[in-house]
C-alpha cells in the first residue's frame, strides 16, 4: 500500500483513503463557497499564457460556455481595452510576467477579449527619448522595425521582448524604466463584420437613389481595411489608389471585407454606389499570421493612417475594431490635430462587450448599425461612445466572384463617411463639433429620447449631395 493509500477510517463501505478524504473535503468546501457566493460567482474566466504572452486557452464559467464576449466575431473577437479610461492596455498589474505553468489544450480562443490579443513577443514604442535604443538593447529588447510617420511626425518602434518575458511584463518594465513613455502591445484588430440576417442595397434605407456617374467628383475618401479585389465588376473604372501595409513575409488576408467596403463607397449598383465618382485612397492592413488567421496590427494601422492622410483625403473610414492602445491613441490624436475627420465602426461584440477602439476615442465619430426596420443590429456594441446609426444589416455587398449578404457596424460607417466627406469637400469646417452638428441636423431619434447607448443620437437622414464639389 503506497503512502497515498493509508487508511484514515475503517468500517466496510465507509472506509476512506487519504486521497478520497482530501477530495471529499475539497468538494464540500467548493459547494459551500458556491452556495454562499450566489449565482454571479459563475461569471469568470481563466486565461492561460506561455512565456511570450501568447494566449494558450481560456477556461470560464460565464453563461453560455467558456466565457468571452457574446455574438459572432469577425476574425476572432472584438472588444475594448481593460484600461479604457486611461488609454492603457491594463498591463501595469502584471509585475513579473511569469506564467502559471498550466496549459489547457483544446480550448478555443475565439471569444478572448480583444485587449488580450496581440502579436506574441512584440511591443510598440512611439517617440521615445534620446538614447532609448541603446538602453532598450541593454535591457534585452531587440529593435525589429522602425517607421517614421512623416505627415504626423511620429517615430514608432517595433520591439521584440526579452526571452522569457511576457508582453505585459515587458510593457510594464519599459514604463517603469522610462516614465511617461508611450508603449503598448502590438494589438490585433478585426474587421467590424458580424453574421448575416431582408436584403438591403447600399443606398435604399437612406432614401438615396442610384447616383449619377459624376456624383462625388472632387471628393477624396480614405479607407483603412482589408485587401480589395480590384478586378471586381463593381469597381470597374473607379478611381482607386491602393496600398498594402503588411508585415514582411505575410500574405494579405481574404478580400471579402475590403472589397465590400470599397464597393459600398464608390462602386457600381447593386453592390454599392454611395458616391461613385469620388476618389478612394484604400490602405490594406489585414494579413494572414503564422497560424493562418486574419489579423491587423497597430503597427500596420498607424503606417496606413499616415499614408492616407498624405493623400489629402476629406475623411478616413475605419471599419476596424480592437482595444485601446497608447501608441494608436497618440497617432490618431495627431491626425485629428492635423484636421483629419475619423469615422469608425462601433464594433460587433454584443450588448455586454467593452468599448471598441478606435470608435470609442472621443475624437472619433462612432457609428452603429440598424436593419431595414430600424432595429439595432443584435451584435452591435452598446455604450456612451455611440454617436450615430446607419444601415448595416443584411447588406448586399461585393465579394470576389460576385456578391453576398453581410452584416455589421462596418457596413454602417461608410454612410457617415460619405456625408462627412462631401461636407468637407464643399468647404465646410473640419471642426469636429461642427461636423457632428451637421450630422445631427436631420435625424430620426431611435430608442430613448435624445442620445442613448444603443443608437447614439439616432439614424442619420441627411440627403446625399451630388452637386459638383469645390476644388481643393
Amino acid at each position: 500500500m503506497g503512502p497515498d493509500q493509508v487508511k484514515v477510517a475503517s468500517g466496510g463501505p465507509f472506509a476512506l483513503t487519504r486521497r478520497r478524504w482530501s477530495l471529499a473535503v475539497t468538494t464540500l468546501v467548493a459547494l459551500v463557497t458556491l452556495f454562499l457566493a450566489g449565482p454571479t460567482r459563475a461569471d469568470w474566466k481563466i486565461l492561460y499564457y506561455d512565456n511570450n504572452g501568447r494566449l494558450l486557452g481560456v477556461d470560464g464559467g460565464a453563461p453560455g460556455g467558456e466565457g468571452g464576449d457574446a455574438g459572432p466575431q469577425g476574425a476572432g473577437g472584438e472588444g475594448g481595452g481593460v484600461g479604457a479610461s486611461t488609454g492603457s492596455s491594463g498591463f501595469d498589474a502584471d509585475s513579473n510576467g511569469q506564467t502559471s505553468g498550466q496549459v489547457r489544450l483544446g480550448r478555443s480562443t475565439a471569444n478572448v477579449p480583444q485587449d488580450l490579443r496581440f502579436e506574441p513577443g512584440e511591443i510598440l514604442v512611439s517617440d521615445p527619448p534620446v538614447g532609448f535604443e541603446v538602453r532598450a538593447r541593454q535591457l534585452g529588447f531587440a529593435v525589429l522595425d522602425k517607421v517614421t510617420l512623416r505627415v504626423l511626425s511620429v517615430d514608432v518602434f517595433r520591439l521584440r521582448v526579452p526571452v522569457g518575458t511576457s508582453v505585459p511584463a515587458a510593457v510594464t518594465r519599459l514604463r517603469r524604466q522610462f516614465p511617461g513613455l508611450t508603449v503598448d502591445a502590438n494589438h490585433l484588430f478585426d474587421p467590424s463584420r458580424g453574421g448575416r440576417t431582408p436584403e438591403l442595397f447600399a443606398r435604399s434605407v437612406m432614401g438615396w437613389g442610384v447616383a449619377s456617374s459624376k456624383c462625388g467628383h472632387g471628393v477624396r475618401i480614405g479607407a483603412i481595411d482589408g485587401a480589395v479585389d480590384l478586378e471586381h465588376p463593381a469597381l470597374e473604372g473607379r478611381n482607386i489608389t491602393y496600398r498594402a501595409f503588411h508585415s514582411p513575409g505575410r500574405r494579405p488576408g481574404a478580400m471579402e471585407h475590403g472589397t465590400a467596403i470599397a464597393a459600398m463607397l464608390i462602386g457600381q449598383a447593386p453592390w454599392g454606389g454611395l458616391m461613385p465618382a469620388a476618389e478612394l485612397k484604400h490602405a490594406s492592413i489585414f494579413e494572414l499570421n503564422d497560424e493562418g488567421k486574419v489579423v491587423a496590427s497597430v503597427f500596420g494601422l498607424v503606417k496606413a493612417v499616415d499614408w492616407v492622410i498624405s493623400q489629402k483625403v476629406h475623411v478616413i473610414n475605419l471599419s476596424v475594431a480592437g482595444s485601446s492602445n497608447q501608441v494608436l491613441d497618440q497617432v490618431l490624436i495627431k491626425a485629428r490635430r492635423n484636421g483629419q475627420i475619423l469615422v469608425a465602426a462601433a464594433g460587433n461584440g454584443g450588448p455586454d462587450a467593452p468599448p471598441a477602439y478606435p470608435a470609442a476615442y472621443d475624437y472619433v465619430i462612432a457609428v452603429t448599425a440598424v436593419d431595414a426596420f430600424q432595429h439595432l443590429y443584435e451584435f452591435a456594441n452598446r455604450g456612451t461612445y455611440i454617436e450615430f446609426a446607419a444601415p448595416g444589416v443584411a447588406m448586399w455587398t461585393a465579394v470576389p466572384g460576385g456578391g453576398a449578404l453581410q452584416s455589421g457596424t462596418s457596413f454602417a460607417a461608410p454612410y457617415i463617411s460619405v456625408l462627412v466627406a462631401q461636407q468637407i469637400a464643399r468647404g465646410a469646417s473640419a471642426d469636429l463639433d461642427a461636423v457632428r452638428r451637421e450630422l445631427m441636423d436631420r435625424l430620426l431619434d431611435l430608442g430613448a429620447p435624445g442620445r442613448d447607448d444603443l443608437f447614439g443620437w439616432g439614424l442619420v437622414r441627411r440627403p446625399r449631395d451630388c452637386r459638383p464639389q469645390i476644388a481643393g
